[in-house]
């Protein structure tokens, strides 16, 4: 905790390792709706683009006549970059001017994933260096945009929670409405031109992140940690450190859904193309719950509300394992996403109050990498345990978030300390 100290202690008017108090989580800006509003613009098409890249480059590769192992490396050369996110989110903490470095990120994938694809007939060795370059930047496109909405939200905590539910809604219309769009375009002008589309997206989110308010950099930014001592202040705080791990559980988790989904299509008789339902199903759930969380902000302990959704959302699994037929399923899966955006948000309220200002970019991309790991772990590892009905894996997910939450709570309990960690 010495090291959380002497970073937090710098914060103007906030203990060390408290949050910041209700009614001031960050500052006011001037035009908080303008900016608002500019910032889900940004934020949704970064993150459509994000979305849809994947299955732009697989399907780029596919239509040509390319191997699937080639389909396979272009599409990791995207994706795996983002696990090194960490170790150059620091500069989202150390320089003058957040947006230009967002910006720059914004126009630096674009510019890349184009190359890449107008590359990729003459010589796909260049395509996958300039795909590695472009998930490289991918982190600052989905954590680092959500680290300025702090600033740009509201003083109160009620605009902060709600704005974050305007967060989570463009994650969710990005992880849709991006592999839509390269469906759709693919099908009626080919991959490339869906994968240009998505470039042409990040660099209109470009010149919206400039238009953001300005956030004066955090005094003493020379001393600023890097990546590893970052990663040692959060686990070494109580709040940060439970955010983290049932972040990564959750995750984890979750990311057996479509491969449950797949796999329960021969338990309901139904066609094998029904799971794409039930994994819409679960995707439509999670933009109403973003927009719940927009109509009615989440109150509370954000340490508390994470810990409590944590365990919404292992029931949620739990019951998703339990209907016998096709239309109760969709249902089970529709609720399972409410829970799951309600659970985000949660994680980003307490990414925002409980991250000491000068490592909060760096908070967020670090959730954001270990996120994404734990999600693509969570898919192999369903993969692998699913044999015929898909309960069991459910099931087991569903204890193992009802665990991490059981420990949440547990250690929350033990600590006796004044105040909070």
């Amino acid at each position: 905790m010495d090291s959380l100290n002497r970073v937090a202690g710098q914060q103007a008017g906030q203990q060390p390792g408290q949050p910041l108090p209700e009614k001031q989580t960050g500052p006011a800006p001037a035009g908080t709706a303008a900016g608002l509003a500019r910032y889900v613009a940004a934020a949704t098409l970064a993150r459509t683009a994000d979305g849809g890249a994947v299955l732009a480059v697989v399907l780029l590769v596919t239509t040509a006549g390319g191997p699937g192992w080639l389909a396979g490396l272009l599409g990791a050369c995207i994706t795996g970059p983002h696990l090194l996110g960490p170790f150059i989110a620091r500069s989202l903490d150390s320089c003058r001017d957040g947006r230009v470095l967002i910006a720059r990120a914004c126009a630096g994938h674009g510019a890349t994933l184009a190359a890449a694809v107008l590359l990729y007939p003459v010589a796909w060795p260049a395509t996958a260096v300039l795909l590695v370059a472009s998930g490289l930047v991918g982190p600052l496109l989905t954590g680092g945009i959500s680290s300025r909405l702090p600033a740009i939200a509201g003083p109160d905590q009620t605009s902060q929670r709600r704005a974050q539910g305007w967060d989570v809604a463009t994650y969710g219309i990005g992880g849709t409405i991006g592999p839509g769009i390269v469906a759709a375009v693919s099908a009626w002008a080919g991959a490339a031109v869906a994968a240009l589309i998505l470039a042409s997206a990040t660099i209109v989110a470009a010149g919206l992140v400039r238009l953001l308010p300005y956030t004066p950099p955090v005094a003493g930014a020379a001393g600023i940690p890097g990546p590893v001592r970052t990663l040692r202040i959060m686990a070494a705080t109580g709040r940060l450190r439970r955010m983290l791990y049932l972040t990564v559980t959750v995750a984890f988790s979750v990311a057996a859904l479509p491969i449950a989904a797949v796999a329960s299509t021969a338990v309901f008789n139904v066609q094998p193309a029904a799971a794409g339902i039930l994994t819409a199903a679960y995707g439509l759930g999670g933009l109403a719950g973003s927009a719940m969380v927009m109509v009615r902000p989440l109150r509370g302990d954000a340490d508390r509300l994470v810990t409590r959704l944590a365990g919404m959302v292992a029931a949620a699994l739990a019951v998703a394992a339990l209907p016998a037929s096709f239309l109760p399923a969709i249902a089970a899966y529709a609720a399972a996403g409410v829970l799951n955006s309600y659970f985000f948000a949660a994680t980003l309220a307490a990414r925002s109050e409980f991250a000491p200002l000068q490592i909060r970019g760096q908070v967020f991309v670090w959730v954001g990498a270990l996120k994404i790991a734990a999600g693509s772990a969570g898919t192999a590892a369903a993969g692998i345990a699913v044999t015929g009905e898909p309960k069991g894996v459910l099931f087991l997910v569903s204890a193992v978030v009802l665990a991490a939450a059981g420990t949440s709570v547990l250690e929350r309990r033990s600590t006796r300390s004044p105040q909070p960690d």
